[in-house]
């Protein structure tokens, strides 16, 4: 009797033709996605993520990884009995929280993103922001208003900055070797202090000066959403004026877009806004004819 031969799944094979033109166009491609979320403490997910990772990188793209860390974080400053605290999604980072910050960011988070994409047959790189002069910094003072009646308030965050300049040389000579370069927002003042930066805000700098053809910033909904629930799949800058005016955009959510806003008026195209907590949510976004998230556009 002749071996039954399992028929083909023309499933898989429709994903991969839809796939191509998008390999095809984003093909020498930087993309910088900003890591962090649930997709960082979930085993599952950090497994898919090393390895989108990597399959972008031998499918001929660069990426580049900016991670955040919260909950780690959170996570050791509570076992010191230090209480977090945040303004507009800033933590506010003292020097006992600045230690703990450098710890956590630089070494056990960074170093567990590039072994476990290494596991995966890429090879990652990890990267400080003061590594090689690669984020300069300067400290920076927040204006918070509670409410519309009352007068702004300037806030000192402590040992938190904002770039003042990305030195890219050390990521392109990284991506050209075929190496992955994982970025701790982590920077350097001009006499050399530590400064912790908020990963968003380096991640949209970073996308800004390796002129990436994407930022990707990955977080735990699925988007922005409309008055009634509804995920709004591509967004423009004037709407989202309107939407933070309105209340619609509002939160943890504001900064985010903000910085979204600021790379594509710095010249990254288009920044999309995913949820980490799908599988292979990179891939969807990019591979596929409708994405998965919000598209902001200029």
């Amino acid at each position: 009797m002749p071996s039954t031969i399992p028929a083909p799944n023309s499933t898989v094979a429709d994903i991969l033709i839809e796939a191509l033109p998008y390999i095809r166009k984003f093909s020498g491609m930087t993309v910088v996605v900003k890591y962090g979320g649930h997709a960082m403490v979930d085993e599952q997910l950090k497994t898919d993520f090393a390895r989108d990772i990597t399959l972008l990188k031998f499918i001929g793209l660069n990426p580049v990884v900016v991670h955040g860390g919260g909950p780690q974080i959170n996570r050791v400053l509570d076992q010191m009995g230090i209480r977090p605290q945040f303004v507009r999604g800033m933590r506010l980072t003292d020097g006992p929280t600045m230690d703990v910050v450098e710890m956590v960011l630089g070494g056990k988070v960074n170093k567990g993103i590039v072994a476990q994409i290494n596991q995966e047959g890429g090879r990652a790189v990890g990267l400080s922001g003061k590594d090689g002069g690669l984020i300069q910094a300067r400290k920076m003072h927040i204006v918070h208003q509670s409410d519309a009646g009352s007068p702004p308030e300037i806030i000192d965050p402590g040992m938190v900055g904002e770039v003042t300049r990305i030195n890219p040389a050390i990521i392109h000579t990284l991506s050209e070797k075929g190496f992955i370069p994982i970025i701790a927002p982590v920077g350097a003042g001009s006499e050399g202090e530590t400064y912790n930066i908020n990963a968003d805000l380096v991640a949209s700098h970073m996308a800004t000066a390796l002129s990436a053809g994407r930022l990707i910033l990955l977080t735990d909904v699925d988007g922005v959403m409309d008055a009634a629930g509804q995920l709004i799949s591509s967004i423009d800058a004037a709407t989202i004026r309107s939407m933070i005016a309105d209340g619609s955009i509002s939160g943890g959510m504001i900064p985010k877009i903000e910085y979204a806003l600021a790379a594509i008026k710095s010249g990254v195209p288009k920044v999309p806004i995913i949820n980490g907590k799908r599988r292979h949510a990179i891939l969807l976004e990019l591979f596929t004819d409708r994405g998965i998230g919000t598209e902001v556009t200029e």
